[in-house]
């Protein structure tokens, strides 16, 4: 057994330069994973008329595109158990970065839904990483928010990449290649790396006491001299020192409801939301709005996505999220339902901004939410695994749009991702636990009255 006190340690931190500079490396990953996440979505109705790309083909890359998020989110798992949460972060944007890039050098159909693949593999993981990472390093009592934050900057990635391809790909028959030039820009992130730390529950976790403590007198030290004398942690606590994670840990009982649960929730969320923003530009163009309006139109609807992320910073931390994330799903399913029934510009936009500011704010929830369901040992691969199951739902859900499309009609396509945003709200009315009373149990363990000595640190 290991004096295990590195949450606690952490927990009683004010936040500090330490805190926001770590932010600012995170959001940064945010931002080209949301400007890359829909490149091929505004890139398609143009490849539609230079390559003579059919909607299925359409739906086929899509369908592929989250196969990859799949098989990259178990990978993030993995990796971030195995290497750190920190170099898993770095190595998952680094890779995404450099398949966009490749990207840019498509020359069909299929070279370009192969590098999209691989794409998606990087970007997923990456999320899984940084949701990882942020519910590790930060204070439980302002988690959520920074979580949100986070999310606020890095959304912001959306509309620009959205406002760019509407700009950029028009202009030529080879200028849509700039899209992915663009969302390679992520691979810049190594220029944050020397400011990030490792988590110290991660050391912790594998047993790794003696680096946890040493990562911790770093951060106090950064700290303190920026805040002054820091409070006392609450004491520590006795653990095993535990091995990686093996897949059949989630089935146990106290890992597989919230695996079952967040399964569902990550499932519904990536059909409801990747089912109408991967084909609302294609969609409008078919029912006969101009490629250049139908890419304008979404790219004015995505302003809402980080006001959206902003809410949830807002209520996040305020009230249960569990509670959040069914009203915003609720909402997000009427929009989007409205959205559907109209073919009035104004509508179109107002309906979409709305379906975006709500889904992004559900996100930021669901990105909180999730980890807090695990302790440390089962945090990443089941945050991982259901995230990844979420992401693999999708390589249906564009076979079952193209369907419902050609044998239904537009409208029917908008009934199908109301119904799954109701689905997904329904199962966290029956199921989804509560979790604001232990942040505050947490957060009222780390306000003693005793401040330590300057000079000093505490031991794990």
């Amino acid at each position: 057994m290991q004096h295990s006190n590195a949450a606690h340690r952490l927990d009683r931190l004010p936040v500090s330069r330490f805190h926001k500079v770590t932010l600012l490396a995170v959001s940064f990953a945010y931002f080209f994973e949301f400007a890359d996440i829909n490149s091929f979505a505004t890139t398609a109705p143009r490849l539609v008329d230079l390559w003579g790309v059919t909607v299925d083909q359409v739906a086929y890359v899509t369908s592929l595109s989250f196969v990859g998020m799949f098989l990259g989110s178990v990978a993030a798992s993995w990796t971030a158990d195995r290497w750190g949460r920190k170099r898993a972060l770095v190595l998952t944007t680094l890779a995404f970065g450099v398949f966009s890039f490749a990207a840019v050098f498509s020359w069909d159909i299929v070279s370009l839904g192969v590098f999209r693949v691989l794409t998606s593999a990087g970007l997923s993981a990456m999320t899984v990483v940084a949701v990882i990472y942020v519910s590790e390093l930060y204070p439980s009592a302002a988690r959520g928010k920074y979580q949100a934050y986070a999310i606020t900057i890095g959304i912001c990635g959306t509309p620009v990449t959205n406002l760019i391809a509407s700009a950029v790909v028009p202009l030529t028959d080879w200028s849509w290649r700039l899209v992915y030039l663009w969302g390679a820009l992520g691979i810049l992130l190594v220029l944050f790396t020397r400011h990030l730390k490792e988590s110290p529950r991660w050391h912790e976790s594998r047993g790794e006491h003696a680096k946890a403590d040493a990562l911790l007198r770093q951060i106090e030290e950064r700290v303190r001299a920026e805040k002054g004398p820091l409070p006392e942690p609450a004491p520590p606590v006795d653990e095993a020192s535990q091995t990686r994670a093996p897949l059949r840990l989630l089935l146990k009982k106290k890992y597989l409801a919230p695996t079952l649960l967040l399964t569902v929730v990550w499932v519904t969320q990536t059909i409801g939301f990747f089912g109408y923003s991967s084909w609302a530009p294609t969609l409008l163009a078919k029912e006969g709005f101009g490629v250049e309006k139908s890419i304008f139109y979404v790219a004015l609807t995505t302003v809402g996505a980080p006001l959206g992320s902003y809410l949830a910073s807002l209520v996040t931390d305020r009230f249960e999220r569990k509670w959040c994330l069914v009203a915003f799903g609720v909402v997000i399913a009427v929009c989007g339902l409205l959205y559907g029934l109209t073919f009035q510009p104004l509508l179109i936009v107002v309906f979409g901004f709305l379906v975006n500011l709500f889904e992004r704010g559900y996100t930021a929830l669901g990105y909180a939410y999730s980890p807090e369901l695990f302790d440390t040992r089962g945090r990443s691969l089941g945050t991982g695994v259901s995230y990844g199951l979420g992401r693999l739902s999708n390589a249906a859900g564009p076979l079952v749009i193209a369907a419902l499309y050609d044998h239904t009609g537009y409208h029917s396509v908008f009934l199908f991702i109301a119904a799954t945003w109701l689905l997904g709200a329904a199962a966290l009315t029956l199921f989804g636990p509560r979790t604001r009373a232990a942040r505050l149990a947490a957060a009222g363990a780390q306000t003693p009255t005793t401040p330590e000595p300057a000079g000093t640190s505490s031991h794990t």
